[in-house]
């Protein structure tokens, strides 16, 4: 029996974009973060088609994990799901939303959602749950420059630990480790991050401040 197709959540870039295009970390974001958690805006295509066409933005939850001011950064290993990151340090956890999930969605899309990311989650890495003291949107990305870029659409998300009791459960992931914005920020590690993780750190003071 052949193995069906990979299909990831995704959505229209003419209609993410309706409020206007943006480029890097986007706080808060709220009239995006509206039509992205839309339900009736969600589509399925085939991952192999939507790498390659900017008519589609995939949704890819960024989870930033945050202890006592420090963000749980790593390094991608080889082999990972997505080539053209691999090698460069993160501070962004999750992935792709597939079409198996859709089974968990009701119309109570923004619950839904967030299942859908614990999930990713889990999938990545070893932490009881009541290690979570809370967990929030906080912003988006959006990276035009480079082409893994422009076929993705990064939900920013900041999860507030009580503690470090964080392991890895992919190979993939290498030398996670807690990191200090300070750290984040030297040129040393800040010019090894995927542009993703480089927006959020350079907008993180926005991201932390909830807003009102």
């Amino acid at each position: 029996m052949a193995i069906p197709e990979e299909r990831v959540l995704a959505v229209r870039a003419e209609t993410l974009f309706a409020p206007g295009r943006f480029q890097g970390c986007r706080p808060g974001g709220r009239a995006w973060l509206e039509i992205l958690l839309e339900p009736s805006h969600w589509h399925y295509p085939r991952r192999a088609e939507a790498e390659n066409d900017p008519t589609w933005k995939q949704v890819i939850p960024y989870v930033l994990l945050e202890h006592a001011g420090e963000l749980l950064a790593y390094q991608r290993g080889r082999g990972g799901g997505e080539a053209r990151l691999a090698e460069l340090h993160s501070i962004g956890w999750g992935g792709h939303i597939a079409a198996e999930d859709a089974t968990i969605f009701t119309p109570h899309g923004p619950s839904a959602y967030a299942e859908a990311v614990r999930r990713e989650l889990r999938e990545e890495l070893i932490f009881e749950p009541e290690i979570v003291a809370s967990d929030r949107i906080a912003g988006l990305i959006n990276d035009d420059s480079l082409p893994v870029g422009r076929v993705h659409i990064g939900v920013v998300h900041i999860w507030k630990l009580r503690g470090r009791e964080v392991r890895k459960r992919e190979k993939q992931i290498v030398a996670p480790r807690w990191r200090r914005l300070d750290e984040l920020r030297a040129p040393e590690l800040r010019d090894k991050l995927e542009s993703w993780s480089r927006f959020c750190v350079e907008a993180w003071e926005g991201l932390a401040q909830p807003e009102e």
